[in-house]
């Protein structure tokens, strides 16, 4: 198959407030019930969520997260490797970051940034992220084997639209700490992302951890979009039916509160 092209994608889209609303209620109410299924079965999931600066990351995450147990669900915010974590194999981060049964881990950026911003800022030589492709879909592949649902989604907007979201950031005191000087460096560097995001598509895209690319130029339809992919990788082969009481707790309860249950 061949890798997804972003010209493509550059649709907007229109989703009315009301069937927005009513979608994405429905869809968390999925997403708890999938979240219950992997508590009550000890499964594991992984969300690894990427895309343009202001293309919504953060916001899908809120969606999704918002009504999970937060518990059993961590989302993870990517930045610049620490000291410590860059004298070490650029994946040790990760496996440390990485969800233990009966949990849901979500990224915001990830193990990809060795071949999208240390490929196009030089901060990696070139031999060493060309290994990166082959490397994470060992990665990947090790964590799908171990039984942990893996689900891709890539945010895509236009020029137009991140330009008038950066501006909005800036224009709205409370949104000013979502951006920064790097936010204007990477958009000067557009054309040398879209050259990786190509190959990233085009060579860690296998059949079984396959990235899901989503026009993302409609806030909220990104977000219903991206939380139905979610739930249906998340979701797939999960025995999500109700669990039958346990009988001795049954009569256990009755007992406490005076009265029969079933």
């Amino acid at each position: 198959m061949s890798p997804p092209d972003l010209s493509d994608l550059e649709v907007d889209h229109d989703l009315p407030r009301e069937a927005y609303e009513e979608r994405l209620e429905a869809l968390q109410h999925r997403l708890e019930l999938i979240q219950a299924a992997y508590i009550a079965q000890g499964l594991k999931g992984v969300v690894a969520i990427e895309g343009w600066d202001a293309s919504g990351k953060g916001g899908l995450i809120t969606r999704m997260v918002s009504t999970l147990d937060p518990r059993f669900c961590k989302a993870w915010s990517i930045a610049a490797p620490t000291r410590e974590e860059a004298s070490k194999h650029y994946l040790w981060r990760f496996w440390q970051r990485l969800p233990g049964s009966r949990e849901i881990a979500v990224y915001d950026r990830t193990w990809y940034g060795r071949v999208l911003v240390e490929r196009v800022d030089g901060f990696t030589p070139e031999p060493r992220w060309q290994a990166a492709y082959e490397e994470i879909n060992q990665f990947e592949a090790q964590l799908i084997a171990d039984g942990t649902k893996l689900v891709k989604i890539f945010l895509h907007i236009t020029q137009k639209e991140q330009d008038k979201r950066l501006e909005e950031r800036l224009k709205t005191p409370w949104k000013r700490w979502k951006t920064g000087k790097d936010d204007y460096h990477n958009r000067s560097r557009r054309a040398d992302y879209m050259a990786a995001y190509h190959d990233m598509f085009a060579r860690c895209s296998p059949a079984h951890a396959p990235w899901h690319v989503v026009a993302a130029n409609d806030k909220k339809w990104a977000r219903v979009r991206s939380l139905e992919l979610i739930c249906e990788t998340l979701g797939a082969g999960v025995d999500l039916s109700w669990p039958e009481p346990d009988p001795e707790l049954v009569k256990i309860a009755e007992t406490a509160l005076g009265k029969t249950l079933f």
